[in-house]
């Protein structure tokens, strides 16, 4: 029997896929998920039970996080990517690095084929297929659910036909959760009016009174939380998600063009990430010069539609990370955050590579590095072209 590598979730989609594959078609199905930070154990307990009453051949568990903040999410902050000035690429990003854990694992178990539970209507059908093609090139791509034009209750009536007992309850709604994020979808995201309900959100709000946060970067990193410092950004990154969470912040729902050129509404419920990602970017405007400001925002905007389309792989990201990395040398500090219910405040930072610093002068009140002399020929200069311009071309607006 041909082996395939089947990413496997537990979901209907998924538990379609595990039995069509290998009673119809008859592959040796390896059943893995790979943890990008959104599972409990028990929640992966089960899921591994479930795989196994498929009768799949071997069901396997990649724990990527630490992996997926070395490799994405470091440089999601570096960029303070948020796509469309909004949306922090929580599943987008997460789905990369599922595809390119799951090529490798088939590659390295000798798969002939990988699988997946894509529909036709989304971007992870590209995300998942772009990477495939380019880290397994020899290997099949199998999707039963886009190939096959399945509806929801024709895999219901297929996997009660064969004796699978599941919740076959359709959920209000749809939740992906992952270390950068929750994605929530529901009836409301289909319209482009409706907002989602209270209960809708994955983390109901329990904390009123606000609380301040302390975040410690160092060369652009998380390293601790209110003085407390952790082994790994990745504990860090949980420990403000902790924090923020139950006060609803990092609620929002985004609206974007996807890959296949239709436009998309998705709740997503992201705290950590926009604490981060904007304190981050407050302790960049204030140690890094204007010109490094000017574009990393250029260069980071490219780098986040390029990953959200699933263009990883392609070496100008290297060469966009490696400038993202070196730009954070000096990005070293305390960032002051108040929490509030559905909302925080950025109060200020400290940091020893403050630019703003009383040494070169105040701002609006005085200066120390140049004389009144100085200001009028440089200003002279500044303008000297845009005056000839006027003057050359008789221009009304020089009269």
């Amino acid at each position: 029997m041909k082996k395939i590598v089947l990413a496997y979730s537990g979901g209907l989609d998924t538990t379609f896929c595990a039995l069509h594959l290998s009673r119809d078609l008859g592959y040796e199905v390896h059943a893995v998920i790979v943890n990008t930070g959104g599972f409990s154990e028990e929640e992966l307990k089960a899921i591994e039970t479930r795989a196994n009453g498929l009768g799949v051949a071997s069901f396997h568990i990649l724990d990527v996080v630490e992996t997926y903040y070395e490799e994405v999410i470091k440089y999601l902050v570096f960029g303070n990517v948020l796509k469309n000035q909004t949306y922090p690429l929580s599943v987008s990003a997460e789905r990369i690095l599922q595809a390119k854990s799951l090529a490798e694992y088939a590659k390295s178990i000798g798969a002939k084929a990988v699988a997946h539970g894509s529909t036709g209507a989304g971007n992870d059908q590209v995300r998942f297929d772009m990477i495939f093609q380019t880290i397994v090139p020899d290997i099949e791509i199998i999707t039963p659910i886009r190939d096959l034009k399945l509806s929801r209750q024709e895999e219901i009536e297929y996997l009660k036909k064969h004796g699978v007992a599941m919740n076959f309850e359709k959920a209000a709604y749809s939740i992906n959760k992952g270390i950068w994020g929750t994605s929530v979808g529901g009836k409301e995201t289909l319209t482009s009016s409706d907002y989602l309900p209270e209960e809708a959100w994955p983390t109901q709000v329990t904390e009123h009174d606000p609380k301040e946060l302390t975040l410690t970067f160092v060369q652009g990193e998380l390293i601790a939380v209110n003085g407390k410092k952790f082994e790994s950004p990745t504990a860090a990154i949980q420990e403000v998600q902790a924090q923020a969470a139950p006060y609803g912040i990092g609620r929002d729902i985004h609206v974007g063009d996807t890959i296949i050129g239709i436009k998309g509404r998705v709740g997503f419920e992201a705290a950590a990430p926009l604490i981060i990602i904007k304190g981050h970017q407050l302790l960049e405007k204030h140690t890094l010069t204007k010109w490094q400001l000017f574009w990393k925002n250029q260069l980071a905007e490219f780098y986040g539609n390029h990953l959200h389309e699933g263009h990883y792989l392609d070496p100008v990201m290297r060469n966009l990370e490696a400038f993202l990395a070196d730009t954070q040398t000096f990005v070293n500090g305390d960032v002051r955050v108040m929490l509030h219910p559905y909302r925080f405040t950025l109060l200020g930072i400290t940091s020893e590579n403050d630019l703003m610093s009383n040494k070169f002068g105040s701002y609006g009140e005085m200066n120390k590095g140049y004389t009144a002399e100085d200001v009028k020929g440089f200003t002279r200069i500044l303008g000297n072209q845009t005056s000839i311009f006027h003057k050359v071309n008789n221009s009304d607006e020089a009269n």
